[in-house]
């Protein structure tokens, strides 16, 4: 596994950020991720549409998936209270002081995110390399 170390800026949207990104990785995984948010763009479980909160936000967490075709993040921030948050990471979610990203990227596979028939959703599509050249 290569791994790719970034620094995002106050005022960058960290969704779209990683979007870019992920057009060079044909498989990764985010491995850690620390900063804060001065907006966050969030879909919580179970909810249709995503709501867009007012920070700051210290990130706790962030994982998830990346690939050209998508990316599939979840995020666990606080807020100046403690209390904790998390869910889908989605675009509008803004940088404040800085977010620091360190990504896994797979040399064995190839990610791509398809819809599924089962649940309706792009869901990711796992191919090892030799199967992903065929």
């Amino acid at each position: 596994m290569e791994t790719c170390s970034q620094r995002f800026r106050p005022g960058d949207d960290l969704y779209l950020e990683l979007l870019k990104c992920a057009k060079d990785w044909p498989a990764a995984c985010l491995l850690t991720c620390v900063g804060s948010l001065k907006m966050l763009a969030v879909r919580f479980v179970g909810a249709e549409h995503e709501v867009v909160l007012s920070g700051p936000f210290e990130i706790l967490s962030l994982t998830g998936t990346c690939c050209p075709s998508g990316l599939h993040l979840h995020i666990c921030v606080a807020d100046r209270a403690g209390q904790v948050k998390g869910g889908h990471l989605k675009p509008g979610s803004i940088v404040e002081t800085t977010a620091e990203v360190v990504v896994g990227i797979l040399e064995d596979a190839c990610f791509t995110r398809e819809v599924d028939g089962e649940t309706g959703y792009l869901e990711l599509v796992v191919k090892k390399v030799s199967q992903a050249s065929s």
